[in-house]
């Protein structure tokens, strides 16, 4: 499959907010779950320029947010079309975007945060070069949560590259 990545337009961020939901323990994922997440995707100042939509033959598939932690890492989060989960394409997604992290921003390194429970993801992280790190716990949807820091070390281009 073929992913091609565009700044995310308000109309897409309300698309994915009010019509993407997952089922069962992946709701947790649902942008209406956390308050504060919703607010940050729904406003286009708060979005600036770190959220990409990713398509497949003009279809919207998923989004990657990429942010800044320091001038060498960029800090990934990411969500699939809930329709096209657990039918074998995370792997491909998640590489796409690690490839477009580093043609975009040349990172040292990139890391993102996934709660312990979604062992299926954790297994789609580390598949594609993704090592865990430190668990800690975060407050998000009403409650706090145990989170895993995954962190993945891209081959740099060179200078003169």
């Amino acid at each position: 499959m073929t992913y091609e990545f565009y700044p995310m337009t308000q109309q897409q961020a309300e698309e994915i907010t009010h019509h993407w939901h997952y089922d069962g323990k992946y709701c947790f994922y649902d942008m209406e779950s956390d308050q504060e997440d919703l607010e940050e995707f729904l406003d286009p100042k708060q979005r600036g320029e770190n959220y990409y939509v990713v398509t497949s033959e003009k279809a919207l598939v998923g989004f990657f947010s990429y942010h800044p932690v320091d001038p060498e890492t960029i800090d990934i989060g990411l969500g699939i079309k809930p329709s096209l989960t657990g039918e074998g394409r995370g792997r491909e997604f998640v590489e796409a975007g690690l490839n477009f992290a580093k043609k975009s921003f040349n990172p040292s390194q990139i890391t993102l945060s996934v709660a312990t429970f979604n062992q299926r993801a954790i297994k789609v992280y580390e598949k594609a070069g993704f090592v865990r790190g430190e668990t800690f716990m975060q407050n998000t949807n009403g409650s706090s949560y145990e989170f895993l820091k995954m962190n993945y070390k891209p081959e740099r281009k060179s200078v003169n590259e």
